[in-house]
């Protein structure tokens, strides 16, 4: 839950920021001049991109969501093996281990979105998001029923 609460205030503060920049941008624009319209479309750029890759990012989130919450719901999610240290880090040995069972069988079944789903797990947990990230793309894109990249 916490996770939820940090996310919805650092959206709604980029949200905020983006809303801050974009009059500036429009400030700039009305003050007519070809420098200062220059500018403020520029500067208009900034918070359509940002607003684009936050629709993304949680896009992308809630359909993870969705996926461990329908394999929680069907007994499949994996379960934390990993050991730790006495620091509460996860020990390299363990998440390697754990790994390369996720792997064989996301490879012995790859067109199964809940491997992937367990892979992604073993990935973030190896400390490797962007494998992890593109793991959990394929199993959303599994679940969707789209082809699967190579």
């Amino acid at each position: 839950m916490r996770a939820k609460i940090s996310y919805a205030v650092t959206a709604a503060v980029l949200v905020f920021y983006f809303v801050l920049v974009g009059s500036r941008g429009v400030m700039l624009i009305q003050t007519g001049t070809l420098l200062t319209v220059t500018f403020g479309v520029a500067v208009l750029i900034l918070p359509v991109i940002g607003l684009w890759f936050l629709w993304k990012n949680t896009q992308f989130v809630r359909k993870a969501n969705a996926l461990a919450t329908e394999l929680d719901a069907e007994g499949g999610l994996p379960v934390d093996e990993l050991k730790r240290t006495p620091g509460g880090r996860i020990d390299r040995d363990s998440a390697d281990e754990v790994f390369a069972r996720r792997k064989a069988e996301t490879e012995a079944a790859p067109d199964d979105w809940r491997s992937w789903f367990r892979l992604a797990v073993a990935y973030h947990d190896a400390r490797d998001t962007p494998r992890a990230r593109k793991a959990m793309q394929r199993a959303i894109a599994l679940h969707d029923g789209k082809p699967a990249e190579a």
